[in-house]
């Protein structure tokens, strides 16, 4: 008993903060994130220095620094462009129709697939909703216009001959819902996910309290699903401005241009097809703005809907 009262204890370790880590281990962070860093740094941030060719009369041969600079011109020149408006408006409308309509529908695709209690039939459901998401936006755009052609399956279906493609109201709904068929099933995963831990016992307290369908969801599932859904508003109604060129493109036809020109498909034409480099980032750059301002807006209104819960 001596002998054990007078060994010495060892006072415990103290706990090693993160920077001493770090400095002991600096040349595994060096080896893992030196590499990431460096391309993020080319990529993302070195060519953001291209955003001056919009304030310049830009040469190709006499580079940014060499060209007249000229200011606010081409924004000036933009703004005062007599289809201004036009193209804000269709690119408004096409967004904002398209997160109207199509926001909700991952949300109710999750907690449907939520109710299927089956493990095969769920998985197969699911493969049959997300393939969609791997189609290319080109053979999608393929796919509809062959649907939708005067000799397509949906006129020999109805019994008509109508060119949906060359109908400037049609072209919206034509591209929203298309859009909902190819992603929605895709953004249902994140739903789909959170779900998956909702409250079980809360759920048996439900059913066996006798909630119906509705009264179950709004008091389980609901709550899982709030904060990812906010987010995701929030992250798309900020990015109400950046509908997609390729997609939108594609569908373009002569006769529908009066819906289908968008802002993004303006910069196309003017900066490759016509050449106009200053011009055409001027007019991105403008977007771009416009998308910040909108994210920032919406983000602090859905603060004060949401109890200060934002991004």
């Amino acid at each position: 008993m001596g002998a054990r009262s007078k060994t010495a204890v060892k006072p415990a370790k103290p706990k090693e903060s993160f920077w001493q880590y770090f400095i002991r281990h600096w040349q595994l962070y060096i080896l893992f994130l030196g590499p990431a860093f460096v391309l993020t740094i080319i990529f993302r941030y070195v060519p953001m220095g291209g955003i001056l060719i919009a304030f310049v009369d830009y040469n190709p041969f006499k580079g940014i620094m060499g060209s007249e600079w000229v200011g606010l011109a081409n924004f000036t020149r933009f703004l005062k462009s007599p289809d201004f408006l036009q193209y804000l408006v269709n690119t408004l409308k096409l967004s904002i129709y398209g997160l109207l309509w199509g926001f909700p529908v991952p949300i109710i695709l999750a907690l449907l697939l939520n109710r299927v209690r089956s493990v095969g039939l769920k998985k197969n459901i699911q493969l049959v909703l997300y393939l969609p998401n791997f189609v290319s936006v080109i053979v999608l755009c393929g796919m509809v216009r062959i649907l939708l052609s005067v000799t397509g399956p949906l006129n020999n279906l109805l019994g008509t001959s109508i060119n949906f493609m060359t109908i400037p109201e049609a072209f919206r709904p034509i591209y929203i819902i298309s859009g909902i068929w190819q992603g929605a099933g895709w953004a249902s995963i994140m739903y789909t996910a959170a779900l998956a831990n909702a409250s079980q016992e809360l759920r048996e307290a439900a059913i066996i309290d006798g909630a119906n369908i509705w009264q179950q969801i709004k008091a389980v599932d609901w709550p899982a699903i709030k904060d990812i859904v906010v987010i995701q508003f929030i992250l798309q109604a900020g990015n109400i401005m950046s509908v997609g060129f390729e997609k939108a493109y594609a569908l373009q036809t002569d006769l529908n241009l009066r819906s289908s020109e968008i802002i993004a498909t303006y910069v196309y034409k003017k900066g490759l097809l016509d050449g106009d480099y200053s011009f055409s980032t001027a007019v991105g750059l403008f977007n771009t703005v416009i998308n910040v301002i909108l994210l920032i807006l919406v983000n602090k209104i859905v603060e004060k809907m949401n109890d200060g819960k934002g991004i």
